[in-house]
């Protein structure tokens, strides 16, 4: 039984409403700031390697690189190593958006937790680090345990 009762992930669903509202404001959907966000941590990423990494179509890839080499968040030099590729970059204007993203997510985090009283906010943050820590580790790790627990659930 899952004494949370999924409450992160429903916080966690709630900022992202948010933010995507926010980042829609500015022209972007979610599923472009995601494949900026691929780009951004990826700097001369090919178009094949960004579809890896996010599961798209080569149609959808295309589409989604020009919109955002049209609007800006991207740029496109030529692959010396293959002559049929291109690179990826984030632009300045793309890096502005990371940091209106992160700017959004801590306004919703910050307005969430001011009614708490400094005691409860400190011990709050002093249970989530360790959790975060934990989730961080295993997501790099490619989730084992996780794997585990879930095959051994659908043996059942």
């Amino acid at each position: 039984m899952d004494e949370t009762k999924r409450e992160m992930t429903k916080i966690a669903r709630e900022v992202s409403k948010f933010t995507a509202r926010t980042l829609k404001e500015e022209g972007i959907g979610t599923a472009e700031f995601d494949f900026i966000h691929a780009v951004r941590h990826n700097p001369g990423i090919t178009q094949a390697k960004v579809r890896e990494l996010l599961g798209l179509d080569k149609g959808a890839c295309a589409r989604r690189a020009a919109a955002l080499e049209h609007k800006g968040y991207l740029t496109r030099r030529d692959n010396p190593q293959d002559a049929r590729s291109q690179l990826l970059y984030a632009t300045k204007k793309a890096d502005h958006l990371k940091t209106s993203k992160s700017s959004v997510e801590s306004m919703y985090y910050e307005w969430l937790l001011k009614d708490m009283s400094v005691k409860d906010r400190r011990l709050f943050v002093q249970l989530l680090e360790p959790l975060y820590q934990k989730s961080k580790k295993e997501s790099i790790a490619g989730f084992p345990h996780l794997k585990a627990m879930v095959e051994k659930e659908n043996l059942k």
